[in-house]
Order: structure tokens, then C-alpha cells, then sequence
């Protein structure tokens, strides 16, 4: 009889030949958030609020309440987020094979030290297949660039003291490609949004939202721990709420490796 694949997986993870690696900020009230310019208005971050805690409001349990926007912490973007979507998935309409597939991850973590408004290209990419082969089908391509340790701090994060953030991620065209000739069905970033920090005055305005998730694709934000994933192989699990008419999701995200 043929191997059965789930089987498969189960023995490697029990064997330990596959290792499971958390790529998800821990998510707090001190957890960085995206600030926009006047007049827009901002989400709040993560306040949470106690309903009791092994005292007379609940004397065997605790619980607490949450608010919260939808995109804060290391959160998904639905293609409904922006304008060019909205007539596309929100949260709750995301296909399950969209969200446990394979993923590579594009180092450059050097370049985005010496330069944080480093921008990733299309002849990037193509450098990065012919070193590892084809970008993969269905697949997520991740960006590492070492923004996950300045998750601690939200101005070395944020990186916005001159005036206007500053953090790396993909140039225009870049965009358009992921978006309209990529096999991919989404994107992720250690930084706080999808875009670069420079974003907002390209054109269009943050073009990795307009052109992915115009294209009925995703992203994913504020990853942490890509130094420990390979170039290719990982599988890739993010894990949503199942949010009716969420433009966003905070998430826990995992990714499945053999281990070496």
C-alpha cells in the first residue's frame, strides 16, 4: 500500500526529524503598532481587561476580555484590508490549503543592516531561483531582513525618528510581480506592515498592498525567528481567526522544517 503521508508526518514529528518553529511575536500591551500619519485615524494595540480571577466575580476560573484591532502583533491581511480587494476574501473566507503550504525565505538580513530602507527586487528573486529552484506553487515567500529583534523596542522598530519610518521590504515593481506573475499565494515580513517603511510615497501608495492583496492574495507581518528557517522546504502553518468580514486576524504562525 502507498505510505501514508500524514502518518508520515506524525512519526517524523514524534521521532523529532521534523521540528516545529514558532514564528510569532509574543502579543502584549507593549507590543509595537503601526502609527499613521494625520488625518488618519490609528488601530489601538492589545488592552486586556479582567473578568475575574479566582476571586468572588468567578471563584474557580479566570478571565479576561480583550480589545483589539485587527492588525496588530504578527496579524494576517485579508485582501478586503485595502481598497484594491474589497471585493474579495475577508478573514473568514480564506481557502485552509492557502493557509498550511510551503514557504521560502529570502535572506537579506546584511543588506537591510547596512540599510534600512533596503528595498528587495525582481532580479532578487530570480537570483534566489537559480541558486533554489523554482519559487514554489501556492507557496508564501518570506522575508528575512533581522527586523524580529527590534520587536522589543518600538522605536528601534518603528524607526520613525526622523520624521518618517524607515524599515525594509519590496520595491514597486517587485510588488506588481508577486502579485500578477508569481506562483505565490502570499507574503511575509518581520517588519510592522507588508510594505516598506518609505512606502507611502511610491506609487501607488504601499504597492505590496495594493498590488497582493488586489490580486486576492495575502500577507503576514511581524514574523520573528526566519534566521532559523532554511532558504526552502519549510511548511508554512498560519493560523487566523475566523473572523466574519475581518479585514485581519492577529495569528499564530508555525513552520514545519526537517530537522538537521
Amino acid at each position: 500500500m502507498p505510505e501514508n503521508p500524514v502518518a508520515s508526518l506524525i512519526e517524523a514529528l514524534a521521532g523529532g526529524g521534523v521540528e516545529v518553529i514558532d514564528l510569532t511575536q509574543p502579543l502584549n500591551e507593549r507590543t509595537p503598532v503601526i502609527q499613521l500619519p494625520e488625518p488618519f485615524v490609528n488601530t489601538p494595540g492589545l488592552k486586556a481587561h479582567e473578568i475575574s480571577h479566582y476571586d468572588d466575580r468567578g471563584p474557580a476560573w479566570a478571565w479576561r476580555w480583550l480589545e483589539i484591532g485587527e492588525h496588530v502583533g504578527t496579524h494576517l491581511d485579508a485582501p478586503i484590508h485595502w481598497i484594491s480587494g474589497r471585493e474579495s476574501l475577508d478573514v473568514s473566507e480564506i481557502p485552509p490549503h492557502h493557509l498550511v503550504a510551503p514557504a521560502v525565505v529570502v535572506d537579506r538580513s546584511a543588506e537591510s543592516a547596512e540599510d534600512p530602507d533596503y528595498l528587495l527586487t525582481v532580479d532578487d528573486i530570480r537570483a534566489f531561483e537559480a541558486e533554489h529552484g523554482p519559487l514554489p506553487e501556492g507557496g508564501w515567500l518570506l522575508l528575512r531582513t533581522g527586523w524580529d529583534a527590534r520587536a522589543h523596542d518600538e522605536a528601534a522598530f518603528l524607526n520613525a525618528s526622523s520624521g518618517s519610518p524607515r524599515s525594509p521590504g519590496f520595491d514597486t515593481e517587485c510588488a506588481r510581480w508577486l502579485a500578477e506573475e508569481s506562483p505565490l499565494i502570499g507574503v511575509g515580513v518581520e517588519t510592522v506592515g507588508i510594505d516598506a517603511g518609505a512606502a507611502g510615497g511610491f506609487d501607488p501608495p504601499f504597492p505590496v498592498h495594493y498590488f497582493v492583496l488586489g490580486a486576492g492574495k495575502y500577507g503576514v507581518t511581524q514574523l520573528a525567528n526566519l534566521g532559523s528557517l532554511p532558504p526552502t522546504g519549510s511548511l508554512l502553518v498560519v493560523a487566523p481567526l475566523k473572523l466574519t468580514d475581518g479585514t485581519g486576524s492577529p495569528v499564530r504562525v508555525f513552520a514545519l522544517v526537517p530537522r538537521n
